[in-house]
């Protein structure tokens, strides 16, 4: 049987985050619309965080609404606290995307609190949710920070061993947060994590230096078999200076027709969501397929 992955289109929650601009609900809710055309039936749909501190999620309420109509499709929103898991646990999403960092600087950045806060919040939150909720623990700068350089593998893993120990179910991301990470880096502590605790983690990936599907490929070979990607390769994180787009979606659903993997996408509706994605005012796209004439050719054939 052909091997398959589990992709989840980030786009409209990773990939349009750090835009200023605010971006109208009816575009965000297009752009969920065309991955959906497109076979992602994993998607992060927004999230339940501060308007203060990311205006460009103020409207996830709406968005997800939308969404919810999409037959098939789970719908994923990130929530930092109590009160965002009140407002996502009432707006019926599907998936619970809890977050932290693995780095001290990068926690208080991005959250503005220690680790240990953010870790006991949340452990509460898994503790108490209601049976059958469905979670993902994003643990970010896994492999490097933005403050604090590379980061040390058994830093890493203790604090992947420690989200593991909330719930013996529960997915859990190991994420790129700056696109630094090198691939041998990301086999070790793919390999390391799927030989300790199984093989239920997820591999969020950026861009930034170049090494975005590289890094893809290297988890792919250490055992992961689902990753984040962003169609037209926006997105990043407000709080990680310098970091720039995720992987793109079309690059990674290439690498993976070309290894005879199985991805559930139409290729052609594919590049037109990238398309879309990558002409929203104020973003950044990335990504290599987009812009390769015999892709585009094979798209239109």
């Amino acid at each position: 049987m052909p091997q398959k992955v589990e992709l989840s289109e980030v786009a409209p929650r990773d990939g349009l985050q750090s835009i200023g601009p605010f971006v109208p609900t009816d575009t965000k809710i297009a752009l969920v619309r065309a991955c959906y055309e497109a076979g992602l039936r994993r998607m992060e749909v927004g999230s339940f965080v501060s308007p203060r501190a990311v205006p460009q999620m103020a409207d996830t309420g709406d968005v997800l609404k939308a969404a919810k109509q999409l037959e098939g499709l789970e719908c994923t929103v990130l929530v930092p606290n109590r009160r965002g898991f009140d407002l996502a646990m009432n707006a019926g999403a599907d998936r619970l995307g809890l977050f932290m960092s693995v780095t001290e600087s990068h926690n208080k950045a991005n959250l503005n609190r220690a680790r240990e806060e953010s870790f006991a919040e949340l452990s509460a939150l898994v503790r108490e949710a209601p049976k059958g909720t469905k979670f993902r623990f994003n643990l970010s700068c896994v492999f490097h920070c933005p403050f604090e350089g590379v980061v040390p593998e058994p830093d890493a893993l203790d604090w992947i061993e420690r989200a593991v120990a909330l719930d013996p179910f529960m997915e859990i991301a190991l994420a790129d947060t700056t696109g630094n990470a090198s691939p041998d880096q990301v086999r070790r502590v793919f390999e390391q994590a799927h030989a300790s605790w199984g093989k239920r983690f997820a591999f969020h990936g950026h861009d930034t230096y170049g090494m975005g599907v590289a890094n893809v490929a290297a988890a792919w070979e250490a055992g992961c078999r689902i990753f984040d990607a962003a169609s037209g390769g926006i997105g990043g994180c407000p709080f990680a200076p310098g970091a720039t787009g995720n992987v793109a979606m079309e690059d990674v659903v290439w690498l993976f027709n070309r290894m005879g993997v199985e991805t559930g996408t139409d290729w052609p509706k594919l590049l037109q969501a990238a398309d879309l994605a990558a002409s929203v005012p104020g973003c950044t796209p990335g990504g290599a397929m987009r812009r390769v004439p015999a892709a585009r050719q094979q798209a239109a054939a």
